[in-house]
């Protein structure tokens, strides 16, 4: 009688991991939004030219020293991102996931700012449908609903960008992304590189003009 048995074969599940597709997902969607924005800079170019006049008087009502601050804390925020892929490459999540909460800290910070300077201007009826923003010359009105509508929808791409971030977070602690399996939070970083970008146009053509 044969003692010999044969140990059944062990197959192990292949999981396909497509990187590049995962990047040109990424990379056609950022597309779209700088298709979005550059619509609006060509709107606001377009205004600007025919109004130059009132959309310098426009901007000497914001707060330029807000504007440069916030600027700064984007900037700051485009480097731990970048730093935060960095350290997940070199197997440090503790340290991705502190960077990744620094940013996040700095897009709270950037909010806030723009909450009190909204508030500084909504005190004083500077907004669409007041009587104060009636009385505006057309092209000052024009600068206010542009200032408004682009500041507005880029904050909310910053609030997409924050939440987006902490999502990558989460998935360090969990395990998901790692040194060798990061691109998840490459992508992302794109994405807060692209919020980062469409505010260092946004401040001079808003703030600067004057």
């Amino acid at each position: 009688m044969s003692t010999n048995s044969q140990q059944p074969e062990v197959h192990h599940p292949v999981i396909h991991r497509d990187d590049t597709a995962k990047k040109l997902g990424m990379w056609l969607f950022l597309f779209t939004e700088l298709i979005l924005f550059g619509g609006l800079f060509l709107v606001y170019s377009i205004y600007r030219y025919l109004n130059p006049e009132d959309f310098s008087n426009g901007s000497h009502h914001l707060d330029v020293g807000i504007g440069a601050l916030n600027t700064m804390i984007l900037i700051t925020s485009s480097l731990t991102v970048a730093l935060s892929i960095t350290a997940i490459q070199k197997n440090k999540p503790k340290l991705a996931i502190g960077l990744i909460v620094f940013t996040i800290f700095c897009a709270l910070l950037f909010m806030v700012n723009k909450y009190f300077e909204w508030g500084h201007k909504i005190h004083y009826d500077l907004y669409p449908g007041t009587e104060l923003f009636k009385a505006l010359k057309p092209g000052e009105g024009l600068f206010y609903v542009l200032y408004y509508f682009m500041t507005g929808l880029h904050m909310l791409h910053v609030v997409v960008g924050a939440i987006l971030l902490g999502i990558m977070a989460n998935y360090i602690r969990k395990g998901m992304i790692t040194h060798d399996n990061y691109v998840l939070l490459e992508n992302g970083g794109l994405y807060w590189h692209l919020v980062d970008l469409i505010w260092i146009y946004l401040f001079p053509l808003l703030y600067l003009i004057h």
